[in-house]
C-alpha cells in the first residue's frame, strides 16, 4: 500500500523550515518570475502558429480559456501554499494529499513538461538568435544551428544559452530573480510597443471566420504558455513569506500575462489575416508587413529577453521539482545536495540543464512538444482532485487562504483538463502513456524502495 501513503502535512512543513535554501524571495520577486516564465516564447511564437494552424481569429478567446483555467489552478495552488510552503508545487501536494505513488507520477511528469519545453524554448532562442545575427552580416552557419536528424551537427547557441543560465541559477535564486525582473522589463517594452503599432491597423474582415472548435482546440495548444507559474509554487521554500506571497505571486502574474496575451492575439489578428501568421516570428513578421522593418529588428530584442526570461524560469521550476523528488529519496539522494556558499541546489541544477541541453541541440522536438501539455493537464487534474481530499480528510489544518467556491472550482477544472487533454493528438496520447508506464517502473524498481517517508 506504499503507493497511496502520505506524507503528513507536519512532515513537509519540517522540510521548509529545516531547507537550507535561501529564503529571499519577495512577492515582486514571484510575480515576476511568473510573468517571466509564461510571456516569453508563448507572446513571441506561439500567436501566430496556433492562429493560423488552429483557432483562426479566435486565437484571443484560447488564450482567455488557457488563462481562465490557470486561474482555476491558482487559487487551488494558492490554498495549498498557504499550509504547505514546501518545494515541488503539486508534487508536495500531491504527496500529502493522494499519496506517494502519485505524488511521484506528478513529479514524473512535471519534470517531462519542464525540460521538453525549456528545449522547445531554447530551439527558438537559437532560430531568432540566427536571424538578428544575419540581418548584421554575421551569418552562423546552417550546421551549427541543426540537429543531425535535420542535417546539420548540433544547435549550438541553444546549449550555449542553456549552459550559461544553468552558472547565473548557481550563483543563487536572488540574482536570477534580478537578471529575470531586468529582461522582463525590455520583454514588455516589445509587447507594448507591437500593440501599439498595430492596433491601428486593425480591420473587422481580418476577424472571421470564427470557430468554437477551432478555439478550443487552440486552448490545447496554448495552454502550456501559462506554465510558468507552476514554477512560483515551487519556489516555496525560498520565499520570505510563502503562506502570504505565493497566493499574491501566482495570481498577479496570471492575469497579467493572460492580459497581455490578449492584448498581443487581438492586435495581430486583426491587424493581419490570421493565413499568413504560421510562422515562428509572427509579431516581427507582421511589422514588416505592415511597413515597420526597423522596428521589427527592434522587436527582437525584445523577444530573445522574453526567451531567456522563460528559460531561468523553466530551468529553476526543473530543478525544484527534482530537488523535492530525491529529497525524499525516490531519486537518488546525492543530487539534492546543497551549494556551501550559493545555498543552491546546484548539482541538481547541472545535470538537468544538461539534460536540457542535450535535448535542444541534438534530437528535434517537433513531434513531441505537446507532451508537455499533456503532462501539465494531467498534473493539474489530479491538483483539483488532490485539494478536494485535502478539505474533507483535514478540514482542522489551519489555511491562511481558501480557493472560494471550491465544490464547483474543482469538478469543473477537471472537466476542462479531461477536454483539453482530449484536444491533443492521439500520437501525444501514446506517448504521454508511455512515459507513465515508464514512471511507474522506475517507481516499483527504485523509488518505492528507497523512499524515506515511509521508512
Amino acid at each position: 500500500m506504499s503507493f497511496f501513503h502520505t506524507k503528513s502535512v507536519a512532515q513537509l512543513q519540517s522540510d521548509a523550515e529545516n531547507s537550507k535554501l535561501s529564503k529571499n524571495l519577495s512577492v515582486f520577486d514571484l510575480t515576476f518570475l511568473g510573468v517571466g516564465g509564461i510571456i516569453g516564447a508563448g507572446v513571441f511564437v506561439l500567436t501566430g502558429i496556433a492562429a493560423a494552424r488552429y483557432a483562426g481569429p479566435g486565437v484571443a478567446l484560447s488564450f482567455v480559456i488557457a488563462g481562465i483555467l490557470c486561474i482555476l489552478v491558482g487559487l487551488t495552488y494558492s490554498e495549498f501554499s498557504s499550509f504547505i510552503p514546501a518545494s515541488g508545487s503539486v508534487y508536495s501536494y500531491t504527496f500529502a494529499s493522494l499519496g506517494e505513488g502519485m505524488a511521484f507520477l506528478c513529479g514524473w511528469s512535471l519534470l517531462l513538461a519542464y525540460t521538453v519545453t525549456a528545449s522547445a524554448v531554447a530551439v527558438g532562442f537559437s532560430g531568432y538568435l540566427s536571424g538578428m545575427t544575419a540581418s548584421l552580416g554575421l551569418v552562423i552557419p546552417d550546421y551549427l544551428l541543426k540537429t543531425p536528424a535535420e542535417g546539420g551537427l548540433v544547435n549550438l547557441p541553444s546549449i550555449i544559452i542553456i549552459l550559461l543560465l544553468c552558472l547565473v541559477l548557481i550563483r543563487g535564486t536572488k540574482q536570477s530573480a534580478k537578471l529575470n525582473f531586468a529582461l522582463i522589463l525590455v520583454a514588455l517594452a516589445a509587447i507594448i510597443a507591437f500593440v501599439v503599432i498595430a492596433a491601428p491597423h486593425a480591420q473587422a474582415a481580418n476577424l472571421s471566420p470564427f470557430s468554437v472548435r477551432g478555439v478550443c482546440s487552440g486552448a490545447a495548444i496554448v495552454f502550456f504558455s501559462y506554465m510558468g507559474f507552476d514554477a512560483v509554487a515551487t519556489s516555496a521554500e525560498e520565499c520570505k513569506r510563502p503562506s502570504r506571497d505565493l497566493p499574491l505571486g501566482i495570481i498577479a502574474s496570471i492575469v497579467i500575462c493572460m492580459t497581455l496575451y490578449i492584448a498581443v492575439s487581438l492586435s495581430l489578428t486583426a491587424a493581419i489575416n490570421y493565413t499568413q501568421l504560421d510562422t515562428p516570428e509572427p509579431v516581427a513578421y507582421a511589422l514588416r508587413l505592415l511597413g515597420w522593418p526597423g522596428m521589427a529588428n527592434l522587436i527582437a530584442v525584445g523577444v530573445l529577453a522574453g526567451i531567456i526570461t522563460t528559460l531561468i524560469v523553466y530551468l529553476f521550476g526543473q530543478s525544484r521539482v527534482f530537488f523535492a523528488v530525491s529529497r525524499d529519496g525516490m531519486l537518488p539522494q546525492k543530487l539534492c545536495k546543497i551549494h556551501p556558499t550559493f545555498h543552491t541546489p546546484y548539482l541538481i541544477t547541472i545535470w538537468g540543464s544538461i539534460l536540457i541541453a542535450v535535448i535542444s541541440g541534438f534530437v528535434p522536438l517537433m513531434h513531441i512538444v505537446e507532451l508537455s501539455n499533456t503532462g501539465t493537464l494531467a498534473v493539474f487534474l489530479v491538483n483539483f482532485i488532490g485539494i478536494v481530499v485535502m478539505r474533507r480528510k483535514h478540514p482542522e489544518i489551519p489555511r491562511k487562504f481558501h480557493c472560494p467556491l471550491l465544490y464547483l472550482i474543482a469538478p469543473v477544472g477537471i472537466i476542462v483538463c479531461f477536454y483539453l487533454i482530449y484536444e491533443l493528438s492521439t500520437l501525444t496520447h501514446i506517448l504521454f502513456a508511455g512515459w507513465i508506464l515508464l514512471g511507474l517502473i522506475i517507481y516499483y524498481a527504485y523509488s518505492r524502495k528507497h523512499s524515506i517517508v515511509r521508512e
